[in-house]
């Protein structure tokens, strides 16, 4: 359960809608965590300008940028975010068989060489200290151009701070993410 009480839009502060705007078009609904940074706005303000530089249009898939995120989220253990981006990436037609072998990324016939090295960068890179190597590094950049590697290091640092918030808040998934991860019978972990 949430461990601030869930402001109602009559509550937000002045200045907050266009943001909630912007949220419930790229994902579908109002996110909580959302609602918990409305108490400061220029948190709000600082996070949604970071998620919608990190998941606009670029050269990395928007389906693989959700499952980064959700490999990313697995590794600190934030269920409400491996919701969130199990919802994304179902939103941006990845199968639900390869959103729920995303964490067996390395064994799973379902992933490339490529999306092998992008999941695995995002596992190692979520971790604390960070586990990625030299060797990891360039065994990326024989897949993904300077521009995506940047792409995909921006999704992990985003969930670094997403993660965080949302584990320490203790954030109340939405019903849309939750239904999303029933449906497609997602173990959390």
């Amino acid at each position: 359960m949430s461990r601030l009480p869930r402001l109602p839009d009559d509550a937000l502060p002045d200045g907050t809608g266009a943001m909630f705007d912007i949220a419930r078009n790229m994902m579908g609904f109002t996110p909580n965590d959302a609602r918990d940074m409305a108490r400061n706005p220029a948190i709000l303000k600082g996070v949604a300008a970071m998620c919608e530089a990190v998941y606009a249009p670029g050269e990395v898939e928007p389906g693989l940028k959700r499952l980064v995120g959700y490999v990313a989220s697995t590794a600190a253990g934030c269920k409400y975010c491996q919701m969130h981006t199990a919802h994304g990436a179902g939103g941006h037609g990845v199968d639900p068989a390869k959103i729920n072998a995303a964490w067996s990324y390395e064994d799973s016939p379902l992933f490339t060489p490529a999306e092998r090295s992008a999941l695995r960068l995002a596992h190692l890179g979520s971790l604390s200290p960070s586990e990625v190597t030299d060797a990891h590094f360039e065994e990326l950049r024989t897949h993904y151009t300077d521009a995506q590697v940047v792409e995909l290091v921006a999704v992990i640092s985003m969930f670094g701070f997403l993660n965080r918030w949302n584990a320490v808040m203790d954030t109340d998934i939405e019903a849309l993410p939750g239904k999303h991860a029933l449906d497609i019978g997602l173990e959390l972990r």
